[in-house]
Protein backbone atom coordinates (compact mmCIF):
# COMPACT_ATOMS: atom_id res chain seq x y z
CA UNK A 1 0.00 0.00 0.00
CA UNK A 2 1.26 3.46 -0.91
CA UNK A 3 1.61 6.14 1.75
CA UNK A 4 -0.93 8.29 -0.10
CA UNK A 5 -3.53 5.51 0.21
CA UNK A 6 -2.69 5.10 3.90
CA UNK A 7 -3.04 8.88 4.36
CA UNK A 8 -6.47 8.81 2.74
CA UNK A 9 -7.56 6.02 5.09
CA UNK A 10 -6.16 8.02 8.03
CA UNK A 11 -8.16 11.08 6.94
CA UNK A 12 -11.32 9.01 6.77
CA UNK A 13 -10.69 7.68 10.28
CA UNK A 14 -9.97 11.20 11.54
CA UNK A 15 -13.28 12.23 10.02
CA UNK A 16 -14.89 9.40 11.99
CA UNK A 17 -13.27 10.79 15.16
CA UNK A 18 -15.12 14.04 14.59
CA UNK A 19 -18.43 12.21 14.23
CA UNK A 20 -18.27 10.10 17.38
CA UNK A 21 -17.09 10.11 20.95
CA UNK A 22 -15.31 6.79 20.40
CA UNK A 23 -11.70 6.49 21.47
CA UNK A 24 -9.21 6.34 18.58
CA UNK A 25 -8.16 2.87 19.77
CA UNK A 26 -11.72 1.60 19.34
CA UNK A 27 -11.98 3.11 15.86
CA UNK A 28 -8.66 1.56 14.84
CA UNK A 29 -9.59 -1.81 16.30
CA UNK A 30 -12.98 -1.82 14.61
CA UNK A 31 -11.54 -0.77 11.25
CA UNK A 32 -8.74 -3.28 11.03
CA UNK A 33 -10.50 -6.31 12.39
CA UNK A 34 -10.16 -8.79 9.52
CA UNK A 35 -13.85 -9.45 8.92
CA UNK A 36 -14.77 -5.76 8.84
CA UNK A 37 -11.90 -4.57 6.63
CA UNK A 38 -12.61 -7.27 4.06
CA UNK A 39 -16.20 -6.07 3.69
CA UNK A 40 -15.06 -2.52 2.99
CA UNK A 41 -13.31 -3.41 -0.26
CA UNK A 42 -16.68 -4.40 -1.69
CA UNK A 43 -17.84 -0.79 -1.20
CA UNK A 44 -14.70 1.19 -1.97
CA UNK A 45 -11.52 0.30 -3.86
CA UNK A 46 -9.51 2.34 -1.34
CA UNK A 47 -9.72 -0.73 0.89
CA UNK A 48 -8.61 -3.29 -1.72
CA UNK A 49 -5.31 -3.82 0.05
CA UNK A 50 -4.67 -4.18 3.78
CA UNK A 51 -2.26 -1.57 5.13
CA UNK A 52 0.62 -3.88 6.12
CA UNK A 53 3.56 -1.71 7.19
CA UNK A 54 1.46 1.43 6.64
CA UNK A 55 -0.76 0.43 9.56
CA UNK A 56 1.79 1.99 11.93
CA UNK A 57 1.51 5.31 10.08
CA UNK A 58 -2.30 5.21 10.04
CA UNK A 59 -2.44 4.33 13.73
CA UNK A 60 -0.02 7.08 14.71
CA UNK A 61 -1.96 9.73 12.80
CA UNK A 62 -5.37 8.67 14.12
CA UNK A 63 -4.13 8.43 17.71
CA UNK A 64 -2.24 11.71 17.38
CA UNK A 65 -5.13 13.65 15.87
CA UNK A 66 -7.36 12.28 18.60
CA UNK A 67 -4.90 13.29 21.30
CA UNK A 68 -4.12 16.74 19.85
CA UNK A 69 -7.57 17.56 18.49
CA UNK A 70 -8.04 20.78 20.50
CA UNK A 71 -4.56 22.02 19.58
CA UNK A 72 -5.16 21.32 15.88
CA UNK A 73 -8.53 23.09 16.04
CA UNK A 74 -6.79 26.15 17.51
CA UNK A 75 -4.29 26.23 14.66
CA UNK A 76 -7.08 25.97 12.10
CA UNK A 77 -9.01 28.77 13.80
CA UNK A 78 -5.90 30.94 13.99
CA UNK A 79 -5.00 30.55 10.32
CA UNK A 80 -8.48 30.45 8.81
CA UNK A 81 -8.52 34.26 8.70
CA UNK A 82 -12.03 35.54 9.29
CA UNK A 83 -13.74 32.22 8.57
CA UNK A 84 -16.23 30.97 11.10
CA UNK A 85 -14.79 27.65 12.29
CA UNK A 86 -18.26 26.08 12.26
CA UNK A 87 -18.55 26.76 8.52
CA UNK A 88 -15.55 24.58 7.68
CA UNK A 89 -16.61 21.11 6.56
CA UNK A 90 -15.65 18.15 8.70
CA UNK A 91 -13.93 16.63 5.70
CA UNK A 92 -11.71 19.69 5.23
CA UNK A 93 -11.01 19.70 8.97
CA UNK A 94 -9.95 16.04 8.88
CA UNK A 95 -7.68 16.68 5.92
CA UNK A 96 -6.05 19.73 7.56
CA UNK A 97 -5.68 18.03 10.94
CA UNK A 98 -3.94 15.08 9.32
CA UNK A 99 -1.49 17.37 7.52
CA UNK A 100 -0.91 19.53 10.60
CA UNK A 101 -0.27 16.47 12.74
CA UNK A 102 2.31 15.27 10.23
CA UNK A 103 4.02 18.68 10.21
CA UNK A 104 4.08 18.95 14.00
CA UNK A 105 4.82 15.40 15.06
CA UNK A 106 6.22 13.42 12.14
CA UNK A 107 9.47 15.15 11.15
CA UNK A 108 10.37 12.38 8.71
CA UNK A 109 7.60 13.61 6.39
CA UNK A 110 8.56 16.82 4.55
CA UNK A 111 6.13 19.68 5.14
CA UNK A 112 5.65 20.13 1.40
CA UNK A 113 4.57 16.52 1.04
CA UNK A 114 2.00 16.91 3.84
CA UNK A 115 0.56 20.03 2.23
CA UNK A 116 0.57 18.63 -1.31
CA UNK A 117 -1.13 15.41 -0.22
CA UNK A 118 -3.74 17.40 1.74
CA UNK A 119 -4.46 19.52 -1.34
CA UNK A 120 -4.88 16.39 -3.47
CA UNK A 121 -7.31 14.92 -0.92
CA UNK A 122 -9.21 18.21 -0.84
CA UNK A 123 -9.50 18.05 -4.64
CA UNK A 124 -10.93 14.55 -4.35
CA UNK A 125 -13.38 15.14 -1.49
CA UNK A 126 -14.27 18.84 -1.49
CA UNK A 127 -15.77 21.45 -3.74
CA UNK A 128 -13.21 23.24 -5.96
CA UNK A 129 -13.40 26.49 -3.96
CA UNK A 130 -12.33 24.66 -0.77
CA UNK A 131 -9.00 23.50 -2.24
CA UNK A 132 -7.24 26.91 -2.16
CA UNK A 133 -8.69 27.48 1.32
CA UNK A 134 -7.07 24.26 2.60
CA UNK A 135 -3.83 25.10 0.80
CA UNK A 136 -3.83 28.64 2.22
CA UNK A 137 -4.43 27.57 5.80
CA UNK A 138 -1.75 24.90 5.67
CA UNK A 139 0.74 27.23 3.98
CA UNK A 140 0.12 29.96 6.55
CA UNK A 141 0.37 27.41 9.35
CA UNK A 142 3.76 26.18 8.19
CA UNK A 143 5.09 29.73 7.70
CA UNK A 144 3.55 31.07 10.91
CA UNK A 145 4.81 28.29 13.10
CA UNK A 146 8.34 28.50 11.61
CA UNK A 147 8.69 24.86 10.64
Amino acid sequence: MKRSTAREIAVRLCFMLSETSEDPEVILSDMFENDHYVTLKEEDELFNEKPGKQLDYISEVVRGVGMHNAELDEYIERYSDKWDFDRISRTALAIMKTAMYEVLYMPDIPNGVSINEAVELAKKYEEPEVVPFVNGILGAFVKGEAF
